[in-house]
């Protein structure tokens, strides 16, 4: 077939960041596009081609292209020149941390309608934006032809902001991502059996916000800043000293080494400072998406005994492993991923009191039995499993219903 008659899919999201949850969702929902349309050209944008290609290949039938901070010219052309554009951003309504990022994906689905393309929002998020913002959301995604949520939770707020495009729910299709043979038991060859992991975010970096110019150690890419201020600042190191403190709890009570996860490089700052203020830095050590790909983090992240996470990710691709976890949250993914599998009782917010000791005594529970928490674990998997499997039903349906070609 010539490269003139293969349908060309736009694969829009947060690639190339160095994000181990992006990085598995991207991969999947490759797998998936070529399951439906193996013919398919398909496009991947990115704002660094470099980290991309850390992990994926460009081959006749996959391109990469580089997309600048000001992208809404060359989002539009790229919408034009594909056949189908499907969001692939897990967090793709939500404002947590930065409105940028939530108007990128709308605007490429302003485009889409324009142009008179299909869109499909593919295993997608909603959660906390300003009032404004839904307002946004509401008049823009409901030029979407189909929205795949990846939890009911999520379904149900878009209805509420008044979302009117068809609305589905599966789950997100990172469940279905697999780890490589050559990095199984990778936590064990490199920190010893009995791991306890620790996912830690600097929820005062955000939200990301633009400017023209600030310090560039503050810089996320120009021209669009971390949130910054003396008092968060001070908010970040206490933070950081709690999760430390953990960290020494665990070495020396337990007796268990402890892998500092970041499932972002975004993360490597916290981790690095947490590490420098522990009392035994030497039974810890750092696995970062800045060095590993997303086989080795998930394999980690599997091999654990006991997970503290703030991430989202680390919480969901722990789930084949059916890892004991605890959460501290700071927006709703992991409140509604937690409620979903039937584990909110081992989730905090991020700005209850008395807030670690709470997870210290979840901790020690779980280290001494997790038996019964693992059974309901690895049932809560296998109800994701089936519904992740449930986003490329929905699409070939969809595609079929438009006159499309798809493999059933």
């Amino acid at each position: 077939m010539s490269d003139a008659k293969r349908p060309k899919v736009l694969l829009f999201g947060y690639n190339g960041a160095n994000n181990t949850g992006a990085e598995a969702k991207l991969l999947a929902t490759i797998e998936d596009m070529r399951a439906i349309l193996p013919d398919a050209i398909l496009t991947v944008p990115s704002l660094d081609v470099k980290r991309l290609r850390r992990y994926l290949q460009e081959t006749p039938q996959l391109r990469i292209v580089k997309i600048p901070t000001t992208y809404k010219r060359t989002v539009r052309r790229l919408v034009r020149e594909n056949d189908l554009t499907v969001l692939v951003e897990g967090s793709c309504y939500i404002e947590t941390f930065t409105t940028a990022l939530l108007d990128a994906y709308l605007w490429a689905t302003t485009c889409a309608a324009d142009f008179g393309k299909p869109c499909v929002a593919y295993a997608v998020d909603s959660g906390q934006v300003s009032q404004a913002s839904q307002e946004k959301v509401r008049a823009e995604a409901s030029k979407t032809d189909l929205i795949i949520m990846r939890t009911y939770a999520g379904a149900e707020r878009m209805r509420q902001w008044g979302v009117t495009a068809p609305i589905e729910v599966s789950a997100d299709t990172a469940f279905l991502f697999k780890t490589g043979p050559e990095d199984a038991d990778l936590l064990k060859r490199e920190l010893g059996a009995g791991a306890v992991g620790i996912a830690a975010v600097d929820f005062f970096l955000f939200p990301v916000v633009p400017r023209l110019w600030g310090r560039r150690s503050r810089c996320y890419k120009w021209p669009y800043y971390f949130a910054w201020s003396p008092e968060r600042r001070k908010a970040a190191a206490r933070l950081a000293q709690d999760f430390a403190e953990l960290a020494d709890w665990v070495i020396e009570e337990r007796g268990r080494p402890v892998a500092l996860l970041c499932m972002e490089s975004l993360d490597d700052d916290m981790a690095e400072d947490i590490r420098s203020r522990m009392r035994n830095p030497d039974r810890a050590r750092i696995f970062s998406a800045s060095r590993c790909n997303a086989s080795q983090m998930v394999s980690v992240i599997r091999g654990l005994d006991l997970l503290v996470t703030s991430r989202y990710h680390a919480g969901a691709l722990s789930l084949k492993g059916h890892v004991p976890q605890i959460a501290i949250a700071h927006d709703v993914r992991l409140m509604d991923l937690y409620g979903e599998i039937g584990m909110s009782e081992l989730l905090f917010e991020h700005d209850e009191p008395n807030l670690f000791p709470q997870v210290r005594g979840k901790a020690e529970q779980l280290l001494d039995d997790s038996g019964e928490v693992r059974e309901r674990l690895a049932h809560a998997h296998e109800g994701q499993m089936r519904r992740a499997r449930r986003a490329r039903e929905l699409t070939s349906e969809f595609l079929r219903a438009c006159g499309w070609e798809v493999r059933t």
